[in-house]
């Protein structure tokens, strides 16, 4: 088993369970190097004052933050650790919510909790019991903790067998709907004949999800094209194909063939 990203304890009320912290996610993208193309060099990054005309060392680099007026404050890595959080070994539980109420659009990255290695048999009681009561209660616990430094809001629930975590995403960090320009006004809503196209049309286009049904084609593509010109063939670029003087076509007609088309 890999190593923990984090250990601690999971603590609400005067209970405290010692838990482990796994990501839940493993990295499968593709990484590049930055090369020079001409001479197939790696490209390196460094840190160059602009007014010295000279590279400057890490332990000289400050932090600095422009305000509205437009001025600069510079900040120490010793002014930052005035307003760091305080490194703990908790994710302190706040409070219990129903599942329902969590906007999914809050939810971050997920982890995986485990019972600390080598606790003793009431550390896996506790752990047991936490998940049942929430996955009996349909309920997510919702706390802070530290990691690497920083502090996180973080939803926990029962998932199958386990305790999930997902870091979240602070209420004020999300878009409201007009700040994104919603659509509004009486003279777009669609007829009720569209309305009914639609819903025949979602429906039998229906079904249970399954994830394993769902790859990544472009990751499996760029895969491919790597093999193809390692193995010394030339790859030249798609052909890209002239947008259609018909940008839409009407509503309905669309919903119709559509239709006909799962029907075929």
């Amino acid at each position: 088993m890999a190593r923990p990203l984090w250990s601690g304890s999971l603590s609400f009320g005067l209970v405290n369970v010692p838990v482990e912290l796994h990501s839940a996610v493993r990295d499968r993208q593709l990484h590049f190097t930055q090369l020079n193309e001409r001479t197939g060099s790696p490209i390196e990054v460094h840190r160059f004052c602009t007014k010295e005309d000279r590279e400057v060392e890490w332990e000289d680099v400050a932090h600095g933050y422009e305000l509205d007026d437009g001025r600069e404050v510079v900040l120490t890595d010793d002014e930052l650790e005035a307003a760091a959080p305080r490194r703990t070994r908790t994710i302190d539980v706040e409070q219990f919510s129903a599942l329902e109420q969590i906007d999914p659009a809050l939810l971050d990255h997920p982890y995986v909790l485990l019972p600390a290695r080598g606790g003793s048999e009431g550390t896996t009681r506790a752990y047991l019991l936490l998940h049942g009561v929430m996955a009996d209660g349909e309920k997510v616990a919702i706390g802070r903790f530290v990691l690497r430094s920083k502090q996180y809001l973080a939803a926990i629930r029962a998932d199958g067998p386990l305790l999930v975590l997902s870091t979240m995403r602070f209420h004020d960090e999300l878009r409201s709907a007009d700040g994104v320009g919603a659509p509004s006004g009486a003279t777009a809503r669609p007829k009720p004949r569209a309305l009914r196209e639609a819903v025949r049309l979602i429906e039998s286009m229906s079904g249970d999800f399954e994830p394993a049904r769902w790859r990544d084609r472009h990751r499996a593509r760029l895969r491919r094209t790597i093999e193809r010109k390692a193995s010394g063939e030339k790859i030249a670029a798609p052909r890209r194909d002239a947008p259609s003087e018909r940008a839409s076509r009407d509503l309905m007609e669309a919903l119709e063939a559509s239709i006909a088309k799962l029907a075929a």
